[in-house]
C-alpha cells in the first residue's frame, strides 16, 4: 500500500500544527516547513528568515527533495502568513516587506515545491484573505500581499502554470479561525463565528483522497454560522 505524502508550509503555527497532526493521524507521511522545527512532522525543514527569496527557494527545495529520495508529494499546503496593520502615513515599506516576506515568499516557494514534486492529480493549497478583495486602508501591506497570493493562485490554475497534469491549485480564505491566540484577543467575541482548525485540516485530507475538490484556481471563502462552516467561490 503506497504512502500519501503532504508539505505543510507553515507548520508550526496553529493551523499548520493541527494540519500535521491530523494528517499524520491519518497515516500521511508529513514534511513541515517553519522558522522553528516541528517534531510531530516526518521530516522538519526550518528556514532562515534572514535568507533571500532565492536562497529560502533553493535551500527547501534542496531539503524536500533530500527528504523525499525520490517520492511524489501528494500536497501541499501552504498555511504560512501573518498580519501588520498600517496606512500610507506611517512605515508603509516596512509593513509591507513584513507581508510580503510572510504571505509571498511562502506561497510561491509552496508553488515551487509543487511544480517540482507534486506527483499529477495532487493538489497546492495557498492562504488568502477576504479583506484584499477590496481596498484594505488600514492595513495596506497585508491587503497587497493578500492580493498577490490570490493572483498567484489564479495563475498557477490555468494553463500552462508549471504544475503537474491534472493538479489543483486553489486559495482559502478564512475570516476568523478559532485559534487559542485569537481567543486570548477577542475573548469577548462570538466564537460560534470562527472556524475550527479541524474543519481546515479535514477539508485538506478530503482534497487529498481526491473528495469534494474545488475548481482550480479557485479562491474559496470559509465562512462559518452558528458553528457550521460552508465555502463559497469568489
Amino acid at each position: 500500500m503506497s504512502v500519501s505524502r503532504v508539505l505543510i508550509y507553515g507548520g508550526r503555527g496553529a493551523l499548520g500544527e493541527a494540519c500535521v497532526s491530523h494528517f499524520k493521524a491519518n497515516n500521511w507521511w508529513v514534511a513541515s516547513v517553519d522558522l522553528h522545527p516541528n517534531e510531530a512532522a516526518d521530516t522538519s525543514i526550518t528556514v532562515n528568515s534572514e535568507a533571500s527569496w532565492v536562497d529560502q527557494e533553493k535551500n527547501v527545495l534542496e531539503a524536500i527533495a533530500t527528504a523525499l529520495a525520490g517520492e511524489k508529494l501528494n500536497a501541499v499546503v501552504c498555511v504560512a502568513g501573518g498580519w501588520a496593520g498600517g496606512n500610507a502615513a506611517k512605515e508603509l515599506s516596512k509593513a509591507a516587506d513584513l507581508m510580503w516576506r510572510q504571505s509571498v515568499w511562502s506561497s510561491t516557494i509552496s508553488a515551487s515545491v509543487a511544480a517540482n514534486h507534486l506527483a499529477p492529480g495532487g493538489f497546492l493549497a495557498l492562504t488568502g484573505a477576504k479583506a484584499a478583495l477590496e481596498g484594505t486602508p488600514s492595513m495596506i501591506g497585508y491587503g497587497m500581499a493578500k492580493a498577490a497570493v490570490h493572483q498567484l493562485t489564479k495563475s498557477l490554475g490555468s494553463e500552462f502554470s508549471g504544475l503537474p497534469e491534472n493538479s489543483m491549485a486553489v486559495a482559502i480564505m478564512p475570516i476568523t479561525l478559532d485559534t487559542p491566540m485569537n481567543r486570548k484577543w477577542m475573548a469577548n467575541a462570538d466564537f460560534t463565528t470562527w472556524t475550527p482548525l479541524s474543519f481546515v485540516a479535514e477539508m485538506f485530507l478530503k482534497w487529498g483522497k481526491g473528495q469534494d475538490r474545488p475548481k482550480s484556481g479557485s479562491i474559496l471563502t470559509l465562512i462559518t454560522k452558528n458553528s457550521e462552516t460552508q465555502l463559497t467561490v469568489e
